[in-house]
């Protein structure tokens, strides 16, 4: 071994050790709030960072302070984290001690991630996916900084002595996760330049591997052709330095998925608040396999001397000491500093370009969004759009990605598998390497596998890294029931989308504002979802004419947060008339339903056309010159985003109203029966809401 890379590595350790055995010394200070620590698995840890280049992506999991301290943080960065504070370099004080995300130029780039156990795999495989197409020749990058082709990433990467690589580091027991099983898959299939770097010390928290895993990591990679696996002793620093030498040469150059799977002791608490004294039974056969005098005896068989290798741990003890006392006098965060970076600034802020041009034929609301894609894509090599049959055979199974395969290629239009975890959470990833993935959930129903993703991952990236890793992308999803869909292809599910915050959500309710809308999604640099109601694609639900639109022009974009009064009457003193606030279907029914009324002049109809943001002063004025209200949805209403909008219109608008805020949305049931007659009676219809006009108007 190098000299040099011992020396590096023993300093490196000694410093992990000593921070380790400050924080039980200090425990009533540092256990304010939850900390893990590498003891026992700094040797592969070390030997993994020491290696990684400032162009690559780490994807560093909850134990990893000593791989931080390889990539040259500073123990005092670290424990502005452990402490929480303000200039904590990864959120400013918001998240968890070793949570890292950096993006420091002469550092590798670590985007936001979670602690929810093996989450990360799927956002560092999804970065490995959009370097894999970034290199394909085929894209052509917008970054910051400029305009840059693939070739002269490629000249820059060669700068740093080869191509980037993606690592993942992982504990050994989140490896029994599904969505593990699904990056590994796509690592597998798509061939990614990916190192999955899994920590195995034998425990999960007080359970062991023999009580909750049938095989290994090593042994589970076996079952994923293309993946290749090597087990080492994690505990050696020699070992685990050269094995990794060899693994990560291979990905540079062959660009290829590994997994290196590292028997390490866990040496330390679980947790500082789950103490290894309550439960563990191994503590002295773990201590007989510490790194720290393996590598100490590396370095004295390498011609340091006793005295050398003393200097360097005090000099190490030193400096995390005087580092611990400057991180407890520094600044906590303020108040307001609550308030920052939920969102990126987005540079759409009005409506532009021309909504209907002369001369342009009506279309239908499906071909505007795919026009509309079309567009984006033609003009933004960066953009890319996968899921579930949007590839070339069938572009979608309501055809709203037709055709685009055949002009794109299978390189930027490509289908996945079964995997919705998968795509909404690689989205994290490729945002992260510089491209811009539009992806699909084929069934609003199918969406529940993705929330953990979409929660966890793509909602916080923004504010918990402190506005550094903003997540860029658009998640369309077909919604709504449509044709005697049934309980599996019918469902709304606005309502749990709107309880994430940290996402854009649009619903819109014809085809003009959706172009619009996929335009301003795709400027913006945070994560987008759009709801498109499949019984609005092709207007053949009687009653939804009003959803075909004159084609937008290339030009026009529709910012986020502007509602639509699409029937907008006066003040009336004399007559009793009523505010409607809608969205997507709903909107159809209320025009409809207002018109066999014959109240056109006494019903003002809102289109929200997005559910956030939400326009509150559009409605709010609207409410408050006609003195009542009705919110139409079609979801049940019953704990709802239209009975909260109710509250919220109740609370703001109270002295104005002449009756209570009413909602009218499907029966409260658990699923929409296939059966025809029973999905009618379960959903609302324009007779239901003018029956509902009338109670409201008459009350």
């Amino acid at each position: 071994m190098n000299k040099e890379i011992l020396k590096e590595g023993f300093k490196t350790l000694c410093t992990a050790k000593a921070m380790t055995k400050l924080y039980e010394d200090n425990f009533k200070v540092v256990s304010k709030y939850v900390h893990a620590t590498s003891r026992g698995h700094e040797a592969i840890q070390i030997a993994a960072g020491m290696q990684l280049l400032p162009q690559d992506y780490a994807y560093p999991y909850y134990r990893d302070d000593a791989m931080l301290l390889s990539f040259g943080l500073q123990p005092y960065d670290l424990m502005l984290q452990l402490l929480a504070k303000k200039d904590d370099p990864f959120s400013g004080g918001r998240t968890y001690y070793s949570h890292p995300s950096l993006r420091d130029d002469d550092k590798p780039k670590i985007p936001h991630q979670s602690s929810a156990t093996g989450m990360q795999a799927i956002p560092a495989t999804g970065a490995a996916m959009g370097l894999h197409y970034r290199e394909s020749g085929s894209l052509f990058m917008k970054r910051a900084e400029s305009s840059t082709s693939i070739s002269d990433f490629k000249e820059r990467d060669s700068h740093f002595r080869g191509n980037s690589i993606v690592l993942c580091s992982l504990g050994d027991a989140s490896v029994t996760e599904g969505e593990i099983a699904e990056a590994f898959q796509m690592a597998a299939l798509k061939q990614l330049p990916i190192l999955y770097l899994v920590q195995d010390n034998g425990w999960d928290i007080s359970a062991n591997a023999e009580e909750t895993r049938a095989q290994d990591a090593f042994e589970y990679a076996k079952g994923f052709k293309g993946l290749e696996a090597i087990s080492i002793d994690g505990a050696n620093f020699t070992e685990s330095y050269q094995a990794l030498e060899k693994v990560i040469k291979t990905i540079r150059e062959e660009r290829r998925p590994f997994l290196v799977h590292a028997k390490v002791p866990l040496l330390n608490h679980h947790t500082s608040g789950v103490r290894m004294e309550w439960y563990r039974d191994d503590l002295e056969e773990a201590k007989s396999r510490d790194p720290y005098p393996v590598l100490k005896n590396q370095l004295l068989e390498n011609g340091f001397t006793i005295a050398e290798a003393e200097f360097i741990e005090q000099e190490a003890i030193t400096k995390v000491q005087q580092d611990f006392e400057k991180a407890l006098n520094a600044q906590d965060p303020k108040p307001e500093d609550l308030f920052t970076h939920d969102f990126a600034p987005t540079p759409i802020v009005e409506e532009q370009g021309e909504r209907a041009p002369k001369g342009a034929e009506k279309v239908v609301m499906v071909d505007c969004a795919l026009f509309a894609i079309e567009e984006i894509m033609t003009k933004h090599k960066e953009c890319l759009l996968y899921g579930q049959d949007v590839g070339g055979r069938l572009g979608g199974v309501f055809r709203e990605a037709a055709t685009l395969a055949q002009k794109f290629g299978d390189e930027r239009v490509f289908n996945t598998p079964i995997q919705e975890a998968f795509i909404v959470g690689s989205t994290v990833g490729m945002s992260a390497v510089g491209l811009k993935p539009i992806v699909e959930v084929q069934f609003a129903d199918y969406i529940w596998p993705g929330l953990n993703q979409l929660f966890t991952e793509v909602s916080r990236s923004c504010y918990l890294s402190n506005g550094k890793w903003p997540v860029s992308m658009i998640l369309r999803v077909p919604i709504g029931a449509y044709g005697s869909g049934g309980p599996y292809h019918s469902s709304s599910v606005e309502s749990i989308v709107t309880n994430i915050r940290g996402i854009k959500i649009a619903y819109p309710s014809n085809g003009a504002d959706l172009k619009g809308l996929m335009k301003a999604a795709y400027y913006d640099p945070n994560p987008v979802v759009i709801l498109e109601h499949k019984g609005l694609y092709w207007s053949k639900v009687e009653g939804t004419k009003g959803a075909t639109s004159v084609e937008p022009a290339e030009d026009y974009i529709l910012p986020f947060g502007k509602a639509w009064v699409l029937q907008e009457i006066w003040k009336q003193e004399h007559v009793e008339t009523i505010t409607i606030v809608t969205y997507g279907m709903g909107v159809h029914w209320a025009y409809n339903a207002s018109g066999a009324l014959d109240m056109r002049d006494q019903i003002e109809i809102i289109d929200l056309r997005t559910l956030f943001p939400l326009d509150e002063a559009t409605i709010m004025a609207s409410v408050k010159k006609t003195g009542k209200c009705l919110v139409v949805t079609e979801e049940p209403s019953n704990n709802s985003f239209a009975r909260a909008l109710a509250g919220k219109i109740q609370e703001e608008c109270f002295k104005f109203l002449d009756a209570p805020v009413m909602t009218i949305g499907s029966e409260n049931m658990p699923a929409i029966p296939l059966n025809s007659i029973l999905e009618q009676t379960m959903i609302p219809s324009m007779e239901k809401v003018k029956a509902k006009i009338l109670e409201l108007l008459s009350y």
